[in-house]
């Protein structure tokens, strides 16, 4: 993929987008590795669905800091966090196969979510500087690099388990050390570019002005995010409940991140077209009714439902991003930082909520609220910018 120029005139410079995506994957794969080994961790050591939901709100919980953060990187730049991050989040992941207690589970969640704060708060926003005005296309690439990471995350993660048992998964850290190591190599020229075009502001008065988007897309977010979270973090637990083995359910998460990748591709492309409303309402159509079919699935059906799921429900990300990038230009890692912590907010929330309620009744039972959830949020999308506004360029 050579640089081209967006409809805008503005270059899109792609081997730098490629570079940081790659990166995105490299990370990605190791914080994929929770879900997977979630039923491994819930048997060795008693967990309820609770507990081990918590599980990732806990590897999230850093993300709190991803304003900070992001206003940092703004004034100052911060590409060593990007580098960096898949080294410490590699170590981390690896050693949960060996961790003797919970405790030592919540201590290497919380160092690998410290790396991911930082990684996810200031990467997407270099990648948005460097895309000119297709800034869809570049979340769209951002997001395939991460669906890569994921697809492949619980596909190793479950099979090194198997092979080499709990006690092997820590070599695999030595491609986090090697992802960083070809970061350090080619990321600096693109975080230095990214940064010139950076004007931070007084970040009381960003958050103000947020204020009117953040709202509507809030809601649209909150209602959408029990639906992630059944798809994203219980699948595994939910098959295994269903009676599929643990191999079995990790590669079906697999499966469906792997169809994830082409959807976030066309999704942020798609909406440089048609529009982020548009695509955004079309998900959120499609993707609760898609659930509830696969709910009544078996078989080769059930398959097929799958990979529709993760073509729909994991495409408009890099829509959402793409409207919060757009519309502060000048100030991305904070807009982007801002959109991270509202995130794991509402991921919280959901995961905690499924969890309780899979607790009190069944997942399945758990799966169909966040179906009919999600669809209450189809109205709200209308409440969302309608066109692109014009990118300001800063400096």
């Amino acid at each position: 993929m050579s640089e081209t120029t967006g409809a805008g005139g503005s270059s899109f410079q792609a081997k730098r987008v490629l570079t940081i995506a790659g990166g995105h994957a490299a990370h990605d794969t190791f914080t994929a590795f929770l879900p997977p080994l979630l039923p491994f961790f819930a048997a060795r050591l008693f967990l309820s669905n609770t507990e081990a939901g918590l599980l990732a709100v806990i590897l999230q919980l850093p993300w709190i800091l991803q304003p900070i953060i992001g206003h940092y990187a703004d004034k100052h730049g911060a590409a060593l966090v990007v580098i960096l991050a898949p080294t410490l989040s590699g170590v981390a992941m690896s050693l949960l196969g060996v961790a003797p207690g919970y405790i030592f589970l919540v201590l290497l969640l919380l160092l690998s979510g410290l790396a991911s704060a930082g990684f996810h708060a200031v990467a997407p926003a270099m990648i948005s500087a460097l895309s000119g005005s297709a800034i869809g296309r570049g979340m769209g690439i951002w997001m395939v690099g991460g669906e890569l990471g994921r697809t492949l995350g619980p596909l190793l993660a479950v099979t090194a388990l198997r092979f080499l048992g709990p006690g092997g998964l820590p070599w695999l850290a030595l491609g986090g050390v090697a992802a960083s190591l070809l970061l350090a190599l080619q990321l600096r020229p693109a975080g230095e570019d990214a940064h010139a075009e950076m004007v931070s502001l007084e970040w009381r008065s960003l958050l103000r002005g947020m204020i009117p988007l953040l709202l509507p897309l809030g809601a649209v977010m909150l209602l959408r995010s029990f639906l992630v979270a059944a798809l994203n973090l219980y699948l595994p637990l939910f098959l295994t409940e269903q009676g599929a083995n643990l191999w079995l359910a990790g590669v079906s998460l697999t499966i469906l991140e792997a169809a994830g990748v082409a959807g976030a591709l066309a999704g942020g492309a798609v909406s440089d077209r048609i529009g982020r409303r548009l695509t955004l309402a079309v998900s959120l159509l499609a993707t609760p009714v898609l659930l509830l079919l696969f709910l009544g699935a078996t078989g080769p059906v059930q398959l097929v439902l799958l990979i529709l799921l993760g073509l729909t429900g994991l495409s408009v990300t890099p829509v959402i991003m793409a409207i919060i990038h757009e519309s502060y230009p000048g100030n991305r890692a904070f807009a982007n930082g801002t959109y991270m912590l509202m995130s794991y907010g509402i991921r919280t929330v959901a995961v905690v909520s499924l969890g309780v309620i899979g607790d009190l009744s069944s997942l399945r039972f758990a799966y169909a609220v966040s179906a009919v959830v999600a669809l209450a949020g189809v109205p709200l999308v209308f409440f969302l910018p309608g066109r692109r506004p014009k990118i300001k360029r800063g400096g």
